[in-house]
Parts: C-alpha cells; sequence; structure tokens
C-alpha cells in the first residue's frame, strides 16, 4: 500500500467519520477505493479496542460515545478515575510534575511498548522524511521513514525517552520552530523495531 500523509489519512477519516461514502472520499482526495476501504477498518478497530478497553477497567459502570464533527468522544462517569490518573489537576500538565506512581511504573515495565505505542498514537506520528544526497556526482532525493514524538511536558517526553533507552530505540531531540519539544527515531534498526511494536496511527 503506498505511503500517505498523516494528514490525508486524517481528513480522510474526518469525512468517513461525517458519514461520506468511502468511493466519494477516495474521489474527493483521489485515494484508491482499497486504501480508504482499509483505513475505515483500522479506525474502527481502534475505537473498538479503547471501548473494550474502558470497559474492562469499569464493568460497572456505563461507557458511552458521543459522536462529534470528525471524532467521537468516549465518556466513562467514576469515581475512581483520580485512583487510575493521578498526574490529574489543575492547570496545564506542562507547568506541573508528572511522575508515575510505583504500581503505574511497573506496569510500564511489564508492558513498555504498549506504553510506547499508547504514546506515538496520541502525540506522535510516523511519516517519511527526506533528504538529498550526492551519488556518482548526481544529487539524489532520498526518504526514509521517521517516527516522532511531541509532548510540551518535559517529564512526559522523559517518561518516553526512557522507556525507548530500556527497550534499545536509538532516538534524538528534535528542535522544531526553535522548540525542543519533539523526539525523532530514525535510524533504520530502530524504525524496524518500531513497526513492528507500534506502526503508524489507525
Amino acid at each position: 500500500m503506498p505511503h500517505h500523509a498523516p494528514e490525508l489519512r486524517h481528513r480522510a477519516l474526518s469525512l468517513l467519520r461525517a458519514g461520506t461514502t468511502n468511493a466519494e472520499v477516495g474521489r474527493r482526495l483521489n485515494i484508491p477505493a482499497g486504501t480508504i476501504s482499509y483505513w475505515k477498518h483500522m479506525d474502527r478497530a481502534g475505537r473498538g479496542e479503547c471501548d473494550a478497553a474502558m470497559r474492562a477497567v469499569f464493568p460497572d459502570n456505563s461507557v458511552c460515545r458521543v459522536r462529534r464533527a470528525g471524532c467521537s468522544n468516549l465518556k466513562v462517569y467514576s469515581k475512581h478515575l483520580a485512583c487510575l490518573f493521578p498526574q490529574h489537576g489543575l492547570g496545564k500538565k506542562h507547568e506541573r510534575k508528572i511522575t508515575l506512581a510505583a504500581w503505574q511504573q511497573e506496569v510500564v515495565d511489564r508492558y513498555p511498548w504498549q506504553f510506547v505505542r499508547g504514546l506515538i498514537h496520541s502525540d506522535g506520528c510516523r511519516n517519511m522524511n527526506w533528504t538529498t544526497r550526492i551519488v556518482n556526482g548526481e544529487r539524489k532525493r532520498y526518504e526514509y521513514p521517521r517516527y516522532f514524538f511531541t509532548n510540551v511536558s518535559d517529564d512526559i517526553r522523559q517518561l518516553c525517552t526512557d522507556t525507548l533507552d530500556k527497550l534499545g530505540v536509538e532516538w534524538k531531540h528534535c528542535t522544531r520552530n526553535g522548540r525542543p519539544y519533539s523526539i525523532s527515531v530514525a535510524r533504520r534498526a530502530s524504525v524496524v523495531l518500531m513497526d513492528a511494536h507500534v506502526g503508524p496511527k489507525c
């Protein structure tokens, strides 16, 4: 399947979630029908995973879905949400300390790839980068895949890079527009590892 920019996939999914048919989305964005169908299937599978996870954690609470333009909000009400997310607090998360509780760190240590996958799929992406290099005296374009994780919180980026270190994934800080908020994984062996365990967003 050919590579498409993440922005194009997001646009297609927004149209699909709004009720536009596969064929019409394909025509508007000039994307093959098979690709549109695959994206729609993966989007539904991802939402089903989220539903199942919330129902597993809150078996006695109702989980409901509220449709919004281009997305759906999944909601659950429980007095125990603060127990599961002790990092919750007033104000912006990047302006307060974010650390894992001991039991949360044990879960991350047991399931590090799932933790990284969640981080990338919420605040990151897999895309194609390009550069040029001289080959036999001629400048040629060279494309390669890489992963990005972007978060304003220093603590959350540290949680990401600490886990990548434990998994043997090489990464670099990537400053974009003067903001050092991104982590880049571009080494071929590390991208192969990420592809095996993380993959692009559904």
